[in-house]
């Protein structure tokens, strides 16, 4: 038995996809959601493990980190997604380089995306981040603000809305989870009913390596997973 973890990457993959399609199945859905693998913190070799099963979709929390690994894996023809809280001053670098951005959370952010997109000659997709729970340790605009990006949205020239992300309360069980991924659903309804056109709030991201069944049940377009894909992360070295 190898003691490489990085060879375990392709049978944790079929095994994610096939709860995938089996949770997409119980809920009657004719098709699955788009399976995010989250590589943050992983080497650009568990990416190319992944990338050779036919895994095409990444996610990173760190701009710098997905830079670094989008520069090293121009041969693949990857689609990169940006899931971590994006500070303003790195906007433009993400703009350029991102083909989905799931953490807009004000309209200045969506601003700045929008401008760096244009100067790059990019049109990134982006997500609004919503926080239900208002919990102080989280990122997210709450519902009213939610609504000021959507018409800051409807001016952007080069970055297009696309949906609504959410990382629910942490919660032991999967069900617990069920009521915030609803009421995402349930804003991401009232939006349409006012007005707000269903294909910019396509794409709902929700559920992670232990709710995304759960997700998918309510509705859930893309699916972000880690763990159970690449294994437990390296603990964080801080420098002295």
């Amino acid at each position: 038995m190898s003691g490489d973890p990085l060879d375990s990457i392709p049978a944790n993959l079929s095994a994610v996809r096939r709860r995938l399609d089996a949770a997409a199945h119980n809920a009657g859905r004719s098709t699955s959601p788009r399976l995010i693998a989250v590589s943050k913190t992983f080497p650009v070799d568990a990416v190319r493990r992944a990338a050779a099963t036919g895994q095409r979709d990444f996610g990173e929390n760190r701009v710098q980190e997905g830079l670094d690994k989008i520069a090293a894996t121009t041969d693949l023809g990857l689609s990169w997604h940006l899931i971590g809280h994006l500070q303003s001053n790195k906007a433009k670098k993400a703009a350029a380089a991102f083909q989905w951005i799931h953490s807009i959370d004000s309209a200045d952010l969506l601003r700045k995306i929008d401008a760096g997109a244009a100067d790059a000659g990019t049109t990134p997709n982006v997500l609004i981040q919503v926080d239900l729970a208002g919990e102080a340790t989280k990122f997210g605009a709450d519902a009213d603000t939610v609504r000021d990006i959507v018409q800051a949205a409807l001016t952007c020239r080069a970055a297009t809305l696309r949906g609504l992300m959410i990382i629910p309360p942490a919660v032991d069980d999967p069900e617990d989870a069920r009521p915030w991924f609803r009421r995402l659903v349930d804003l991401r309804d009232a939006l349409i009913a006012d007005g707000v056109p269903a294909d910019s709030l396509a794409e709902l991201s929700m559920g992670m390596s232990h709710d995304f069944e759960v997700a998918i049940a309510e509705g859930a377009t893309m699916i972000r997973i880690g763990t159970a894909i690449f294994g437990g992360r390296p603990p964080v070295v801080t420098p002295a």
